[in-house]
């Protein structure tokens, strides 16, 4: 059932990409976080990139308003950790509420668990049971938000899930995602219908399962936003400027050369460079072969000293 507080997110054409981390054991220091660091080189592959990242430890009354906002944003938000059936996972429980709809038992996930448990008792030499009680618990990693589709897990067969957002359950049923290791859906959510709008993605917070899991997710939904087009970035060491005076330029910058961004990093204890600023334009390599002289150029007016020029492409 869907209840009327369910947020409605903004349609976008291209929707923005985000990240939430979720777990104690990140914030704490227990574990170092290397999702961030994974998605941004995923999402670069393809031409894309990561706009922003949340971490979030394991209490509902955080990861619920958390929820509420990445499923409002119109976004492609992948969240990282809490959908085990663990005391301390909520965050299957808070997607159900940030929605406003019920958790239900997803059939498919159910049966691609059901595999996973008789395979492991395939491997250990004994019997499956289907009603002993650590199985049926086992079963709760499948109870996702009523309208959710799930996201093949290549690893151990048990999915994650993904909603949009949107008003579209019907009597608490779900439309069954792509069968486990097909690219396109032979039935329910059609990838080019999903793709035209953003949604939250939800995969365990293990990297060997969440990584290969968000890679499905892009080249089957999102595949249209991937930019093939060649793209450069070249900027240049700048010694002795403050970032407040170089403004200007870089607005100027900005201004003369649309589609070209400009940017700005300093640093103060540098192991090479010391204190200076890291000065420079990005785009495609035609508008950045314009807008590169047109900075060094503006920067003459500066009384400043230039280290060596970077390129990245």
């Amino acid at each position: 059932m869907t209840h009327p507080s369910a947020p409605t997110p903004p349609v976008s054409a291209a929707p923005r990409f985000g990240l939430i981390i979720v777990g104690d054991e990140i914030l704490s220091g227990k574990r170092a976080d290397k999702h961030m660091s994974k998605v941004i080189e995923l999402l670069k592959a393809r031409g894309l990139q990561l706009d922003y990242a949340d971490y979030v430890g394991d209490s509902p009354e955080r990861i619920t308003p958390t929820l509420k906002r990445a499923f409002a944003s119109g976004d492609v938000v992948f969240s990282c950790g809490g959908i085990g059936a663990t005391p301390d996972d909520h965050t299957r429980q808070c997607a159900a509420s940030a929605l406003g709809r019920d958790l239900v038992l997803h059939p498919e996930a159910e049966a691609l668990i059901r595999q996973r448990m008789q395979d492991l008792a395939y491997e250990q030499g004994t019997v499956y049971e289907a009603d002993r009680p650590d199985n049926i618990h086992r079963l709760n990693m499948g109870v996702f938000p009523a309208g959710a589709d799930i996201i093949p897990n290549p690893f151990n067969k048990i999915p994650g899930f993904f909603c949009t957002g949107e008003e579209r359950v019907d009597d608490g049923q779900f439309s069954a995602g792509p069968p486990q290791g097909e690219l396109i859906p032979s039935g329910g959510s059609d990838p080019h219908e999903v793709g035209k709008r953003g949604g939250v993605y939800f995969v365990p917070g293990f990297p060997v399962m969440a990584w290969p899991m968000i890679e499905w997710v892009l080249d089957t939904h999102y595949r249209h936003l991937f930019q093939t087009s060649a793209w450069i970035e070249k900027s240049v060491i700048v010694f002795g400027a403050m970032e407040a005076a170089l403004t200007p330029l870089m607005e100027d910058i900005e201004r003369d050369y649309a589609d070209v961004k400009v940017f700005s990093l300093p640093s103060v204890d540098h192991p090479e460079f010391g204190r200076h600023i890291e000065l420079g334009v990005k785009g495609a390599p035609d508008l950045v072969a314009r807008a590169y002289p047109a900075l060094l150029a503006g920067l003459k007016m500066f009384n400043v000293k230039l280290g060596p020029e970077l390129v990245q492409k």
